[in-house]
């Protein structure tokens, strides 16, 4: 499992590299062409689509490393039953809600197979908005490696060397 969680954490840190290389080089390309007077007519769409992607894979990046919004001082409050039993739920909410956004995302995909975006005719919405279920998928799969780490860091005494992030 963990060889798994760690070829995992690679892949999304390698993807959101790339994402983040890929954007600023974009961004400056398209400040400099606007400087000199001209203009990108894709700039400002691929800029949108490519933060959204750097948003999708940079979330589920955050939640294997158990980096999400979370509030582990009021958790840590808590007495250990407690604790774990609000990580069970705070799990299975946000498993929940992923396994629905993964399906939702899948389904919009169909509904816009016809689309292209404005200023690249050529290129599928399909494609851009692909993120949204693979995406998902991802950050469910994050969430289900990172469960484990979160069960532990519920069940450890107070003061323990266990970092716990708490409950979604």
């Amino acid at each position: 499992m963990k060889r798994l969680h760690s070829n995992i954490e690679r892949l999304l840190e390698l993807i959101v590299i790339v994402l983040m290389v890929f954007m600023a080089v974009e961004v400056l390309l398209g400040v400099t062409y606007r400087k000199f007077g001209e203009s990108l007519v894709w700039y400002d769409e691929i800029a949108s689509v490519t933060l959204a992607w750097l948003t999708y894979y940079g979330a589920a990046l955050a939640a294997l490393k158990g980096a999400h919004i979370g509030v582990p001082e009021i958790v840590r409050l808590l007495p250990r039953g407690a604790r774990v039993a609000l990580v069970y739920v705070a799990e299975a909410v946000v498993l929940v809600f992923l396994a629905i956004l993964t399906y939702s995302g899948w389904m919009v995909l169909g509904v816009l197979a016809t689309d292209t975006l404005v200023s690249l005719p050529d290129v599928p919405v399909s494609y851009t908005q692909s993120v949204i279920p693979i995406g998902s998928a991802l950050f469910l799969i994050a969430e289900l490696l990172h469960i484990p780490e979160a069960l532990a860091a519920a069940r450890a005494e107070p003061g323990s060397t266990h970092g716990a992030r708490g409950a979604a």
